[in-house]
């Protein structure tokens, strides 16, 4: 049986609300497997001092980057432990990418999630990104309290039925 996703004054059904409002994980049984990419990106603010400590490999809780981007990558993986009703998903790729950025002063952060299945993985993207950021946050937090982690966005999509976004 399939439950009526409830309509919006602003416009398109809310996918993961049922017609009486209740929380559902929607059904992508009917949906054809296609491949599917998300990019996500976020920053993690800091001082030029705390930056040149990563950068250095100098950081007392070691490989901040290398560390970030391992905890990026576990994160995505378990997107559907973290966040409800997001599907489990079988992912053919993940890659997180850390770059250090003296304009900020901080760090840029970038993951892309690919899979094969009926249903897309900005969420992975998006989970993959928060997490890497929140590490970084944690393995220097010691050093500089006042690190802001901002602009954590989906920056593309492609695949499904909605096809390409861009941001």
């Amino acid at each position: 049986m399939k439950t009526r996703t409830l309509k919006t004054k602003a416009g398109p059904a809310l996918t993961h609300i049922g017609a009486s409002g209740e929380a559902r994980m929607v059904d992508v049984s009917d949906k054809p497997a296609t491949e599917r990419l998300a990019v996500a990106e976020g920053r993690v603010v800091m001082t030029k001092a705390t930056l040149d400590l990563i950068v250095s490999g100098n950081a007392k809780k070691g490989d901040v980057l290398g560390t970030a981007r391992i905890a990026g990558i576990m994160a995505a993986k378990r997107t559907s432990e973290l966040i409800p009703l997001c599907h489990p998903l079988a992912l053919s790729k993940v890659i997180v990418d850390i770059e250090p950025d003296a304009k900020l002063p901080g760090c840029l952060v970038r993951a892309s999630v690919k899979v094969t299945g009926p249903t897309g993985v900005e969420m992975e993207a998006l989970t993959a990104v928060s997490v890497a950021c929140l590490t970084i946050y944690d393995m220097i937090k010691a050093v500089e309290r006042g690190v802001r982690i901002e602009g954590i966005h989906l920056v593309e999509k492609l695949g499904g039925k909605s096809g390409h976004y861009r941001a």
